[in-house]
């Protein structure tokens, strides 16, 4: 894979454009899992671990049990190269109707993280670029309060037009979105090259010590933590929500380039959780030796704080990245749910019109159409109003990843024969490896008594979901039944 693979322009007369590299889909992959966390997020990390390296040892390890579900991922994606793979893989191992709730469920997954997107641009907005000189009349004029979050005019006009971006890109094909995605990664690595400069200059090694101690009363909580190994797992039980976004890789595997090495893609997945995994660790080793950590962690955005107070170019500079970086799992997720929604309505779980594809563009417009309304609602909702839906995301995801680490175990067993250019390494050992992986994980987060589980609304969201989801496959199955038979009485 190189930077310089650009997607082709050569186009096939009908269906879905193939025209997508080997780095299209890992910057696709590695800007939907990074986002704004490493920035918005790493002073939660550190309180709740009691440090920088108890932190960094978490996201560490966790890199190291998800390899294995990318793996399973990319053996399956590379045997089975459809847009919305896993509808069609959940299927052929386990039936339709497990494969209708994997799918459902990853949708609602996937299609939150849009909205969300759009308001963490408003609220960056909001909060920091209107402090900046001469742009007090971004929170000049509001609109109202929704569920204690203020939505200012300005900030709601710029995300809108934001989100507008990707919508537009999305709708004229895969192509114009994968380098919009390439552009942000290399954004992204700007950030992390910055960081580590300024960890240089003006850090040390010794503002990461002590290794483990407890704080209390930072903006960011308290440590509940009592020893390193407790700080390392309080922050590796939460550290899937930041990995949330490589299975966004696989939905658009049909679109991939002619004649592209299936082999070596089904390595990228578990590359983009690796470079996420040391992005991550990297991040947090630099803004954690930027100043003492207990000093770095007390003020709210205390990564932004302390950049700010060291050279406000640099601070200025951080934050356009982290802004820009909302776009990244907006655009990625984006592709994957229109994609997911297509697969659905291949196997007509969803109303067969949504798996119409525009002859044009190669795109589902349909789809991008339903994702389009879903997208640009997020603006005007306020900061507060996707929280619960922001946790049944993350939770979803963990889920559907272990229903297709199981699937590969078992068509291992009953497809033994379907070609598989690439192969998880360590054969069944490591994809049982994954499924375990999986179940704790799935545990951990589902489980009443976990410090991790479900509250009643986010229960209360996904009944909701899946009611509203059976009810649409009870109506497609009886319209489709309908016009099957006045198609037969009119012959």
């Amino acid at each position: 894979m190189t930077e310089n693979e650009q997607p082709r322009e050569e186009e096939p007369a009908r269906g879905m454009r193939k025209n997508l590299s080997l780095w299209n889909f890992f910057t696709i992959g590695f800007g939907a899992i990074i986002g704004t966390g490493w920035v918005l997020l790493v002073g939660d990390w550190m309180v709740m671990g009691g440090g920088p390296i108890p932190a960094m040892i978490a996201f560490l390890i966790a890199t190291a049990l998800l390899v294995p579900i990318g793996s399973v991922f990319g053996e399956l994606t590379a045997a089975i190269p459809i847009s919305g793979g896993i509808v069609e893989y959940v299927d052929r191992s386990f039936g339709p109707i497990p494969s209708y709730i994997t799918g459902w469920l990853l949708t609602l997954s996937n299609s939150i993280i849009c909205p969300w997107e759009a308001i963490a641009i408003s609220a960056l907005l909001a909060d920091r670029f209107s402090k900046l000189p001469l742009l007090g009349w971004l929170t000049s004029v509001k609109l109202y309060t929704i569920l204690g979050a203020d939505v200012y005019l300005w900030p709601t006009l710029i995300s809108l037009a934001a989100s507008g971006l990707v919508v537009y890109l999305n709708f004229r094909g895969a192509v114009l979105a994968a380098r919009l995605s390439s552009l942000l990664t290399k954004a992204l690595l700007a950030g992390m090259v910055l960081s580590m400069g300024i960890s240089f200059l003006h850090g040390s090694p010794s503002n990461a010590m002590p290794v483990f101690s407890q704080v209390s009363d930072t903006a960011s909580g308290s440590t509940d933590a009592s020893s390193l190994m407790e700080g390392i797992v309080a922050v590796l039980i939460m550290t899937p929500f930041f990995y949330a976004g490589f299975d966004t890789i696989p939905q658009q595997a049909e679109e991939a380039s002619e004649g592209l090495n299936w082999s070596k893609f089904g390595k990228i997945i578990p590359l983009a959780l690796i470079a996420s995994g040391g992005f991550y660790t990297v991040c947090i080793y630099s803004f954690g030796t930027i100043l003492p950590w207990h000093e770095f962690v007390g003020p709210s955005m205390p990564a932004l704080t302390a950049l700010e107070g060291i050279n406000f170019f640099l601070y200025v500079t951080i934050l356009a990245i982290a802004t820009l970086g909302t776009l990244g799992p907006m655009n990625a997720f984006f592709g994957a749910s229109t994609r997911l929604i297509l697969a659905m309505a291949r196997k007509e779980q969803l109303p067969l019109q949504l798996a119409q594809i525009d002859e044009e563009i190669g795109a589902p417009r349909v789809a991008c159409v339903v994702m389009a309304t879903f997208t640009l609602m997020g603006p005007f909702l306020g900061r507060n109003i996707l929280v619960p839906l922001t946790n049944v995301s993350a939770r979803a995801i963990v889920v559907a990843s272990t229903v297709l680490a199981y699937s590969c175990l078992r068509l291992r067993r009953t497809e033994p024969d379907l070609p598989r250019p690439y192969r998880v390494p360590g054969g069944r050992f490591a994809i049982f490896c994954a499924c375990m992986a999986g179940t704790i994980s799935t545990a951990v987060m589902l489980l009443p008594s976990s410090p991790l589980g479900m509250s009643g609304s986010e229960w209360a969201i996904v009944a909701a979901w899946m009611v509203f989801g059976l009810l649409i496959r009870r109506l497609t199955t009886v319209f489709q039944a309908h016009q099957t038979r006045e198609e037969g009485l009119s012959q």
